[in-house]
């Protein structure tokens, strides 16, 4: 996810922008809203993939399923509140039970949203056969390791209705965070009949599907650049959904983007970076959101050995100056990261101390800090332990304007810096570069992951062993035995808790098994008269709460 701005400083660059703009990527009929105050035009970064909530893994996805859908609870802004629950729930049996009361709501078709509409979502992505790449965020839930190990059988999950409005979870060990959790768009219910009827199309195409939150996807299928959101008269809370029409466009090219701002075609244009984002810091309708998102590097040590090495993995993270990626590259963007787990997210229970901001964590700030004389240092040594003369990579990343800049910013440091790393850049759509990761056919790669729940086991169990997310296949047993303890060992102890994510952060952090770059913000333009932008702990935006003056 990432930014884009507007001023007219830009406009005098972007002289009959308007003609080619509304001749090819938009389609002007859909385009201009007249100042309908129902009706809101926002830009984003890139097309939906999937909404299949099983299957989906972007940003980009889950923001539109958020849009649409909506699982027990709610973020609205920061606040986590009921939605499909009648209230939040306290559990039992020592923190291993949970009965839910539901409301009665509805689908967008008029079918009623049932206890069995969860249980049939969340035995879905457990079972083996749906392939979910999400399948692991289940862990704790009562055998779900089991079943998606294909041990025990999907119906074994620890879900099952004691009515139509009653639901019971039961857990192999507490959550801590399970609340927060269950806002995420992986525990979303499915309305089975729909998902039957559609089978291998379910979310590739808006016609057939339906939907249960604060709006419906209409006239969209997977590759479409534009797209539209409509209120869903049948949402139970619809009455407070402020606008119509919520309508999205694809764009890449920050003039044209520029240009449809200026020209009032769009409300708000989001994502902005780089060069833009700093002639326009400066912009009254220029605003940042920090996320709970880090960018961050994957090397592949499955298909390359030799970055198993972790010298050559710290001297390639020494080489990166990430306050001039921030600032320079990234227009004042993005935050320094030299974690995996982005600061402001989550405090020592008992301190109150920013989890990145601890003794250890700041005395680890050695393994990221810029210093290209210790980073060619261990390269020479790791390249002579592992055999090498010279190691040839293939960088993959998204083909953006500020992803390329990125991407070639790197490149220059390492090659000056480590002798013998020749890298080419292989620049690909956002898609392609998902694909490319998750079947391990790339040597390094850029990569980003938000929050699902603001706690740092989210983003420290992406570098576990076998977890589907661990594309470069970085692995250590005394980290997985901290996150394991983290989140099922002690789970009721929050002191305890505490210092085995703290120690697993270390050991990432000193092996660079992943290597952090930036944490994200979202940089945007926002026409004066639009309000309610509110983003969640999960950096969604809750969309239902936006409108016009």
């Amino acid at each position: 996810m990432k930014f884009f701005r507007h001023h007219k400083l830009i406009s005098v660059a972007l002289v009959g922008a308007a003609a080619l703009t509304l001749a090819g990527l938009i389609n002007p009929a859909h385009a201009a809203d007249g100042g309908d105050k129902k009706t809101l035009s926002v830009s984003a970064k890139a097309p939906i993939n999937t909404m299949d909530s099983s299957l989906n893994t972007d940003a980009y996805g889950a923001q539109s399923l958020n849009n649409t859908m909506e699982g027990l609870y709610r973020f609205t802004g920061q606040k986590l509140e009921p939605a499909v629950a009648k209230s939040i729930a306290k559990p039992t049996n020592d923190g291993k039970r949970y009965t839910i009361d539901l409301k009665k709501t509805k689908w967008s078709n008029g079918d009623p949203v049932t206890a069995n509409d969860f249980v049939y979502a969340w035995r879905r992505i457990v079972d083996p056969k749906t392939a979910s790449q999400y399948s692991y965020i289940y862990s704790g839930i009562k055998n779900a390791d089991a079943i998606t190990a294909g041990k025990k059988k999907p119906d074994q999950l620890g879900i099952k209705a004691l009515g139509p409005y009653k639901l019971q979870i039961d857990l192999d060990h507490p959550i801590p965070f399970f609340d927060t959790l269950m806002s995420s768009s992986q525990f979303y219910p499915l309305n089975q009949k729909v998902v039957e009827k559609l089978g291998d199309q379910y979310g590739l195409a808006s016609k057939g599907m339906v939907f249960n939150g604060p709006y419906k996807l209409q006239n969209w299928k997977v590759g479409d650049t534009e797209w539209t959101d409509v209120k869903n008269t049948s949402y139970w809370n619809a009455k407070n959904v402020k606008l119509n029409k919520v309508k999205y466009y694809t764009i890449s090219d920050p003039n044209t983007g520029l240009n449809l701002y200026d020209t009032n075609v769009l409300d708000r244009y989001q994502n902005l970076n780089g060069d833009t984002a700093r002639q326009l810091a400066n912009s009254k309708e220029f605003s940042t959101d920090p996320a709970n998102s880090t960018y961050y590097l994957e090397l592949n040590q499955k298909k390359i050995p030799a970055l198993k090495n972790a010298k050559l993995r710290q001297a390639m993270s020494l080489t990166i100056n990430r306050n001039d990626l921030s600032n320079i590259i990234l227009g004042k963007t993005g935050i320094p990261a030299h974690s995996l787990v982005p600061s402001k997210m989550s405090k020592d229970p008992q301190t109150g101390k920013d989890f990145v901001k601890t003794d250890q964590a700041m005395a680890d700030r050695k393994y990221t800090a810029y210093n290209p004389t210790l980073a060619k240092k261990l390269w020479q040594e790791g390249m002579k332990e592992t055999g090498q003369k010279e190691l040839n990579l293939t960088f993959t990343a998204d083909n953006t304007d500020t992803t390329k800049k990125l991407a070639e910013y790197l490149q220059n440091n390492m090659e000056k810096d480590l002798p013998g790393l020749k890298m080419t850049i292989s620049s690909v759509p956002f898609k392609t570069r998902l694909q490319r990761e998750a079947s391990g056919e790339f040597d390094m790669a850029t990569s980003a992951w938000s929050a699902d729940y603001p706690d740092p086991t989210n983003f420290l169990d992406l570098a576990t062993t076998g977890n589907p997310q661990n594309n470069g296949k970085w692995s250590n047993k005394g980290f997985d035995e901290q996150e394991k303890a983290a989140t099922s060992t002690n789970a009721n102890n929050p002191t305890a808790r505490w210092q085995n994510m703290q120690n697993a952060q270390h050991i990432l952090t000193q092996e660079q098994g992943i290597i952090p770059m930036y944490q994200d913000t979202t940089a945007s333009l926002t026409k004066p008269d639009v309000r309610g932008f509110n983003i969640t702990p999960t950096g969604q935006y809750d969309m239902a709460a936006v409108y016009k003056k």
